[in-house]
């Protein structure tokens, strides 16, 4: 088990999520609803794993390895799109389930989404393979998983000021 398949596996399921919603007719509020519930609870814990695991060692790899541009800004650029990944989701509450409204919102969450996870497949994920030793990626891959699983039901989503979190977790 490694960080980077788990994280690689979540962006699959989530994928996989947004894929169904759009298969499904807007006529089905039901299941428009049940999936939507899932892929909203799987987004959050997804970040706030990432936020509590995965970017405060990226922090910590990135001055490690003295990055000629400054090593907070894959971080930084990371913790905004979190933000924003949020505030679409936020925008989905405000509209009628399986209505034209509603499946822009989720579109919206979906674009914000597959940007984010593109960026973080082709850096952060790309510099933990090449970088972080199969010992520790394995023993962040648990870490990574019982938090997930023990947010199962769901997390309060909070946005983080980008700057003060890779202050916060820069020298950590």
């Amino acid at each position: 088990m490694d960080i980077t398949a788990v994280i690689a596996h979540d962006h699959e399921e989530q994928r996989r999520l947004f894929a169904i919603l759009e298969e499904i007719d807007s006529s089905d509020v039901e299941s428009l609803r049940a999936v939507w519930r899932r892929l909203d609870i799987l987004l959050e814990a997804h970040a706030k794993a990432e936020e509590k695991l995965f970017y405060p060692r990226l922090l910590q790899l990135q001055k490690d390895l003295i990055e000629p541009s400054d090593p907070s800004d894959e971080t930084e650029d990371a913790i905004h799109d979190h933000n924003e990944i949020r505030d679409t989701i936020a925008d989905v509450s405000k509209h009628e389930v399986g209505s034209v409204e509603w499946r822009k919102a989720v579109l919206e969450v979906n674009t914000a989404n597959g940007d984010h996870m593109a960026e973080e497949e082709r850096e952060g994920l790309a510099d933990f393979r090449r970088h972080i030793s199969l010992e520790e990626r394995h023993r962040m891959a648990v870490e990574f998983t019982v938090f997930e699983l023990n947010h199962a039901s769901g997390i309060t989503p909070h946005d983080e000021d980008p700057k003060e979190y890779v202050q916060e977790h820069k020298d950590s």
